[in-house]
């Protein structure tokens, strides 16, 4: 004959049982939306490093001379393309993006290269990527952050550290510093 207590026990078994695949569950589906919109990140910044070298070559024709530019912009692009973890590769897009910068500021000293209507299309195309790869980016931010409170919470945490999921880091291409700085406005 089942007792009371009987009853009771089964049923606090049944509902952590139950609590337990529900978080479980959750996990699985954040840790899935976290990799999946990391790959998001990965294809627009593919679609970047095959562009720099059009933008390269564009430049070169203009301004061979400057031969330094465009090693330190080959060296970067081929950094970037080598790292896996957000915290490396924000660090190798950073560095990309400032030697990008210099080719910019370059092209700044050639009329004739910013009049190119090819320099031109590919100065666009660039734009739109780094505005979708910051997209990406606030989006794939925004889900670590969720995975990672859902990690941190209890008692999510303790189901979250017995099934032995771990922290995701955050994509920063900049430093908090860097955004504070005011924007250099220029009408050439």
């Amino acid at each position: 004959m089942v007792t009371f207590i009987g009853l009771v026990v089964l049923g606090f078994v049944l509902a952590a049982g139950i609590f337990t695949i529900a978080v479980y569950n959750r996990l699985i589906r954040l840790r899935n939306t976290v990799r999946s919109s990391w790959s998001d990140i990965d294809v627009q910044l593919k679609k970047r490093y095959d562009l720099v070298p059009n933008l390269v070559e564009t430049v070169k024709g203009y301004a061979s001379h400057e031969k330094n530019v465009f090693e330190n912009v080959t060296r970067a692009r081929s950094t970037a393309m080598q790292v896996a973890a957000p915290a490396d590769k924000a660090k190798a897009e950073n560095a990309l993006t400032e030697t990008l910068k210099s080719l910019f500021a370059l092209a700044e000293a050639y009329p004739e290269l910013k009049a190119n209507a090819n320099f031109m299309q590919l100065q666009t195309q660039l734009k739109d990527l780094e505005d979708n790869i910051e997209n990406a980016r606030r989006y794939y931010n925004a889900v670590v952050r969720d995975f990672n409170i859902v990690i941190e919470s209890f008692p999510s945490n303790i189901v979250a550290s017995s099934f032995g999921f771990r922290q995701e880091e955050f994509f920063e291409l900049e430093t908090p510093e860097a955004e504070r700085k005011p924007v250099k406005v220029s009408f050439s």
